[in-house]
């Protein structure tokens, strides 16, 4: 591994770990932030489900962005987004406005900001020998910033107050610009290269996977990852709560997450070099659904949280390196940025889904409980549709 390559892994996973950290932790303030404004939960889902829908939305839009003038571009302005709207979040009143400062402004900051602008790089660097390997990384990097900014969060809520929390993360969001440095190097040599037509070529290659089924069952079983993720990452520290739990057991649920998800990447990296990527996805997916299912049936105990958080952490992101590595595999480093931005999208209208039906679900019954099986039978269906993709390279390849 040259010296290119370890100084844009460490940049990358410094720029996620600063990202993801920061939005993994949104659920702390839906109890001070709906209590302060009056508003129920849906309301506070609904925005966060917008900010999940339309990260994805703009997601291929910025991975092709930064496949075509590179990415420094691309991070500097997601940067300049996530620290507004973590700024606006603290005079956003309604929800309507509350819906534009965390669901728009936010959603459209991480689509610049996290995994496909990063594995668009890596991909295009690493030699196809590592590249499994530092995917897993920067997505265990990423993993890292849940484990150490979810625990900062909620110390700045229990401390300052939840609307001087908002201030100092829009200051953490600031720091990802001076990350980007040794990404922007690559700017130039982006922006210079030859490319007649963009648009159409952006649209052949999205065309030309699009009529691969394996693109579309991977869509499919992303989908329910952003379901999943998302409703557990949001509504967990609610649940706890109303079983009872103090906001100190949630925050360590999360932290657990975070801290588990970093092996689990790591080692799905690592797995993705030596075993077929779509089997071993397939066995995350019904894993999930294991765990989910023990964790409702079990009594609820301080332990019984500890151990789902530590298992369902370590299958948190680890479909991410295994993901993107079935799209490289398939379509080469091209385009990566596009494709796993538009199987991105799949995830994250999984999130949408998973993150809204929570605060509905639970307003119209009192409980998460609907919500809960429904993870639980997606995680199936997950893993049935992973099984026949083929990890071959696609007979129609995006244009090199």
């Amino acid at each position: 591994m040259d010296s290119t390559l370890k100084h844009l892994l460490l940049a990358g996973g410094l720029i996620v770990s600063l990202s993801m950290g920061i939005r993994h932790g949104f659920g702390f303030f839906m109890p001070p932030m709906t209590g302060a404004f009056g508003w129920n939960r849906e309301a506070f889902a609904l925005a966060l489900g917008l900010q999940n829908l339309l990260w994805g939305a703009a997601q291929p839009f910025a991975g092709a962005l930064s496949d075509r003038f590179g990415p420094g571009r691309v991070l500097g302005v997601g940067a300049l987004l996530y620290a507004a709207g973590l700024a606006l979040m603290t005079v956003s009143a309604t929800p309507g406005l509350f819906a534009l400062s965390a669901g728009v402004l936010i959603g459209l900051a991480l689509s610049g900001t996290t995994y496909s602008v990063i594995f668009g790089v890596i991909g295009r660097v690493a030699p196809p020998a590592y590249r499994s390997r530092a995917m897993g990384l920067t997505a265990a990097a990423g993993s890292f910033g849940q484990f150490a900014m979810v625990p900062l969060e909620r110390g700045l809520i229990d401390g300052l107050g939840w609307l001087p929390a908002l201030l100092i993360l829009a200051v953490c969001a600031l720091l990802i610009v001076p990350a980007a440095r040794p990404l922007a190097k690559l700017d130039a040599a982006r922006t210079h290269a030859h490319h007649q037509n963009w648009l159409g070529e952006m649209r052949r290659a999205f065309s030309e996977a699009w009529r691969q089924r394996d693109f579309r069952l991977l869509m499919a079983g992303y989908f329910v990852c952003g379901f999943q993720v998302v409703f557990i990452g949001v509504h967990l520290p609610a649940y706890l709560r109303d079983h009872g739990f103090s906001g100190g057991t949630a925050s360590l649920a999360l932290a657990l997450i975070g801290l588990f998800n970093i092996f689990g990447t790591y080692t799905a990296g690592e797995l993705g070099n030596r075993f077929a990527k779509p089997r071993l996805l397939s066995g995350i997916y019904i894993t999930r659904s294991v765990v989910i299912a023990l964790f409702l049936l079990l009594p609820l105990s301080s332990l019984s949280v500890g151990l789902f958080a530590a298992a369902i952490g370590f299958l948190w992101l680890s479909t991410v390196p295994l993901t993107n590595g079935v799209l490289i595999n398939q379509f080469g480093p091209t385009h990566l940025g596009l494709l796993s931005g538009a199987v991105f999208f799949s995830h994250q209208i999984g999130s949408f889904l998973g993150v809204w039906l929570g605060g509905l679900i639970y307003d119209r019954t009192g409980n998460y409980d609907l919500v809960w099986a429904l993870t639980i039978l997606l995680g199936v269906l997950a893993a049935l549709v992973n099984l026949p993709i083929r990890e071959t390279v696609a007979t129609a390849r995006a244009p090199a």
